[in-house]
This record gives structure tokens, C-alpha cells and sequence, in this order.
């Protein structure tokens, strides 16, 4: 059935229009002449009825004259006593036999139907009423009226032809218009249809035309802007992140090189271990920045089908703690109280190592850890007593590749971050539900909800 319909929205709708029109007009119309039929059938009856009461009135009253009317052009009339014999009848049948021998066996008229009687060069078809009557001498007597079927077969038959026109001629003007309105209508899809396959990956800023409707297809276009931006957003942030990524690779690749280039320079005269040293620290440097690149990669694509945990989130917090003193320029001072979390303690882990580096590279004499559990969250704070982060850079920080070393750094260590620690940081929160901010320039604060 599908393969028969045309691939056009605008054609099938038309068709499909079309044919539940034509359906529901056809029904209406047998429904129609099958009541009018009905109609006009009870309306001769009743006439008829009523016609039969008066002459039996006027036959028990003496006063039926010989030739009585009918009630219409294509029906008779005619009375007839017990023996046959006609007493009166209309002047279509004067002078003719009686056109029945139906006894009615109680006072209430019966009806029954004579087909084929012969009617100058046609023939004719009556329903006949019979009503039993007495004659003004008590003698027994009926009654007969016959009104003519042609009538009412003649108006049925009116009627169809009306409607054998009138139905297609309507159907197809609704069809022309719904294949106008539906065009119409379609018109700004196909624009938007158009517009989105203009877009590419080299331009992405295109947006499609938002009809002033307010309808669903205004919103459908409303949407695909929104798609657009996005896709152009999240196509921004990846050459961003390429660019960032190939530039900090590329510097510790560039020292490492200039460093061995210049050791070979003169072989007899390099000191071969300040040398090996200095490529171990740039490719500690690379090895890093390479770990975060990764994190951040499996982090955007969900980070996997690993369930989460339950477990202590001090527990991990006191471990980081402990590895870091052992390197750390500052003292680390530390609050814990226990605080269960569902997670994953190797990312949460990675979570504390970055703020403590983050902490410990811009601090000037000390850093603060406190961990508590407020209101079914976990509620870790990392401080630090340096500069701090102006207002205005607060959100930033969390953003990949950026550093305010010029703004918070000490001496010498501007250069150690790779700048995508607190987007670690916050990707690794959003993941367990929580959320992670800086509240007053030195503090970052993570909350995660409890187990």
C-alpha cells in the first residue's frame, strides 16, 4: 500500500483528503435518499390513511357522491360494498372494476402493493390502503386509495442525479483546496528543508527562516536553529580544542627538540643527564596534557557503561591528600567528615588531584581542604591563599585551555598547567549529578549528592 501512494506530502494528504471526502459524501448520500425515500413514503401514507377515514365517513353519512376525489394526479380512489359492486370511484378509474378483492378483517386499514397495473401505455405500481366501512344502510362496504409509487421513486431518483453531479464537483473543489492549502503550508518547510541542506561543515553559521506564525512549523524552524547554533557552537569548540591541543603539544615538542638539537651540537661538552632529565620533564609535560586530552574525549562521548559505587568520598579525598604533601611546596591542611558517594573513585580521584594541583601551583603559603555532607549533598571546598580570580573570570577558568596565570601566578610555575584541570573538574562533577563553582576567587567548591 505504501509503494502505491505518491512520495509527495502535499499529493498524498490531497488524496487521502480526497478519498475520505468522497467516502463520507457517498455514505451521507445513500443515507440521505434513503430518508427522503422513507419520507416521502410515511407522508402518502398518512395522506392516504386520512383520504380512506373520509370517504368511509361520507359512505355511512349518505352523502359519497358517485365520483370522489383523489389525492393527487397519480392515485385513485374507489369504494366498493360486499358484493363487488362499485359504489363511487375517482375519475381515473370511473367506470372501471373493483381494483381489489383485500377484505380489511378489523377496523384498522391494511395496505398492500399491486405492481404492473396497466396505465394507458405504461404501467403503474400503487401501494393500495383497504379500509373496511358501512354503507348508510349498515351494509359492508370498503374503502380503497392507492397513491402511486412513481412519485417518490421519481424524486429519489431527482435526488441521486443531483448528487451523481454534485459529489465529484465537490470533492474535487475540496481537493484543490486542500492541494493549495497544503502547498501553502509546506511552502516554509521546503524552505527550511532547503536552507539545512545548504549548511556544510565549512559554513555553519546559515539559519533557516522562521515563519511568523507561531504554528509547528514556525517551532520546527525555531528548533533548527537551535540545532544549527549548536552544531556550529560544538564545531567552534572542536577546532578550538584541536588548535589549543596541537599548540601545547607542540611547545614541549619544540623545547625537547631545540634542547637535544643543541646537545648534539657539541656531544663531548653536553652534560648527557641534565639533558635526559629535560626530556623526561617535557615528556611528563606531554604525557599530561595527553592523559586530560583523553579524559575530556571519553568524558564527551559518556564516559562508557561503568556502574557507579558506592564509596567514601573522604576516604579518596585523605588518599590525594597524602600523595600530594609528598611534593607539594605548601602545607596542606585538611577537614574531612565521611560523606558516601555512588561514583567512580577513579574519576572523583582525578577530581581532588586537579583542584590540589590547581591549588598548590597558585597558592602563596597554604592550602585548605574541607569536606562535609549539607543536606544530601557532599560538599568538598578547596582553598588556597593566593591572588585569587577576578570576578569576571570565575566561570571562564572552567572553560578547556584557559589560564589567568598572569593574573594568580608564582614565580616560575605560570607555565605548569595545561589549562584544562578545572574543566576536568566540572565534567567529572556533571557526571555524578553535582556541580562545581569558584565562590570567592580561591575557593572552588564541588558538591555531589549523597548516597
Amino acid at each position: 500500500m505504501p509503494r502505491l501512494l505518491p512520495r509527495s506530502v502535499r499529493a498524498r494528504t490531497t488524496l487521502v483528503a480526497g478519498l475520505v471526502v468522497a467516502a463520507t459524501l457517498a455514505l451521507a448520500s445513500v443515507l440521505l435518499v434513503a430518508g427522503l425515500t422513507r419520507s416521502l413514503a410515511a407522508s402518502s401514507d398518512d395522506v392516504a390513511r386520512s383520504r380512506a377515514a373520509t370517504l368511509a365517513a361520507q359512505l355511512a353519512a349518505g352523502t359519497l357522491p358517485a365520483e370522489v376525489d383523489a389525492i393527487g394526479d397519480d392515485s385513485f380512489a374507489q369504494v366498493v360494498d360486499g358484493e363487488g359492486h362499485v359504489l363511487a370511484a375517482s375519475e381515473s378509474i370511473v367506470g372501471a372494476p373493483a381494483v381489489s378483492d383485500l377484505r380489511p378483517r378489523g377496523t384498522d386499514p391494511e395496505v398492500h402493493t399491486m405492481r404492473g397495473v396497466p396505465d394507458d401505455d405504461e404501467t403503474e405500481d400503487y401501494r393500495v390502503w383497504a379500509l373496511a366501512a358501512r354503507t348508510s344502510d349498515g351494509g359492508p362496504a370498503v374503502v380503497y386509495v392507492g397513491p402511486s409509487l412513481e412519485s417518490a421513486q421519481e424524486a429519489g431518483a431527482s435526488l441521486v442525479s443531483g448528487l451523481l453531479v454534485a459529489v465529484p464537483l465537490l470533492v474535487v473543489a475540496l481537493c484543490g483546496l486542500v492541494w493549495v492549502l497544503v502547498g501553502r503550508t509546506l511552502r516554509p518547510v521546503e524552505t527550511i528543508r532547503a536552507g539545512v541542506a545548504a549548511v556544510d561543515g565549512q559554513v555553519l553559521d546559515r539559519r533557516v527562516p522562521e515563519p511568523p506564525t507561531g504554528d509547528e512549523v514556525a517551532r520546527l524552524a525555531v528548533t533548527m536553529n537551535a540545532m544549527l547554533a549548536r552544531l556550529e557552537e560544538a564545531d567552534t569548540r572542536q577546532r578550538e580544542f584541536v588548535a589549543h591541543a596541537s599548540h601545547d603539544l607542540q611547545s614541549p615538542l619544540t623545547a625537547l627538540r631545540a634542547e637535544l638539537e643543541v646537545a648534539l651540537a657539541d656531544p663531548e661538552r653536553a652534560d648527557w643527564p641534565a639533558v635526559a632529565r629535560g626530556a623526561l620533564a617535557e615528556s611528563d609535560r606531554m604525557e599530561t596534557l595527553v592523559r586530560d586530552l583523553l579524559f575530556l574525549a571519553r568524558s564527551d562521548a559518556g564516559g562508557g557503561d561503568r556502574p557507579p559505587r558506592l564509596l567514601d568520598l573522604d576516604d579518596v579525598v585523605r588518599e590525594e591528600i597524602e600523595r600530594a604533601r609528598t611534593s607539594s611546596p605548601v602545607p596542606l591542611a585538611c577537614s574531612l567528615q565521611p560523606a558516601p558517594v555512588r561514583g567512580h573513585r577513579d574519576d572523583l580521584a582525578r577530581l581532588v588531584r586537579n583542584l590540589l594541583s590547581n591549588a598548590v601551583r597558585h597558592a602563596r603559603s597554604a592550602v585548605t581542604v574541607t569536606l562535609a555532607a549539607e543536606e544530601g549533598h557532599a560538599v568538598l571546598h578547596v582553598a588556597d591563599d593566593g591572588a585569587g580570580v577576578p570576578a569576571d573570570d570565575r566561570e571562564r577558568v572552567f572553560e578547556r585551555f584557559v589560564r589567568l596565570d598572569e593574573a594568580r601566578r608564582r614565580t616560575g610555575l605560570a607555565d605548569e598547567g595545561t589549562g584544562l584541570g578545572l574543566a576536568i573538574v566540572r565534567s567529572v562533577a556533571a557526571a555524578h549529578g553535582g556541580t562545581a563553582r569558584l565562590l570567592d576567587g580561591s575557593t572552588v567548591e564541588v558538591r555531589l549528592p549523597t548516597a
